[in-house]
């Protein structure tokens, strides 16, 4: 019983180490986001541009294009709003933004979750290599749990 509770101690003192740090985090710990990254499918090619990460701010657009036109974009931010890093997004199919908070962050990895969302309520960006960058969105769809995953490549920012 007492190994029991010791386990317990540990995890719960683990776990509120842990809280306390991801509210203290910056912005600036998601450079490894910074720059242009693209995506082709289907006759589709999707671009991120995110800007420089400071302290307090990364800014980031989306875009798609099919042949010649423009298909979908996206406005995109990440701040620390005092209790920890926020995604907030804006789609062009989306009247409103939506912010999904930071759950964890490491060194080349972070997950944002809004589980109020319909689609997706996770987002994830992670760093494999120096030239690529894995994204993964999450959640339900069609009274089924669905994730879609984008393997980005670095590009020229034009």
């Amino acid at each position: 019983m007492k190994t029991i509770l010791t386990i317990t101690t540990i995890a719960l003192l683990a776990s509120a180490v842990a809280a306390q740090d991801i509210t203290k985090t910056k912005v600036s710990d998601l450079s490894w986001i910074s720059g242009c990254w693209e995506v082709s499918d289907n006759g589709r090619i999707t671009t991120e541009r995110w800007g420089k990460a400071t302290e307090n701010l990364l800014v980031g657009t989306s875009q798609t294009i099919k042949g010649t036109k423009s298909v979908a974009f996206e406005f995109l931010r990440v701040v620390n709003n005092g209790h920890g890093l926020v995604y907030v997004a804006k789609p062009s199919s989306a009247k409103d933004e939506t912010a999904f908070m930071a759950k964890t962050v490491s060194d080349k990895e972070v997950v944002f979750e809004n589980l109020k969302h319909d689609f997706p309520q996770r987002i994830i960006y992670k760093q494999t290599k120096p030239d690529s960058l894995w994204a993964r969105i999450e959640g339900p769809m069609n009274g089924k749990e669905t994730g879609m995953d984008i393997p980005m490549i670095r590009v020229k920012c034009d």
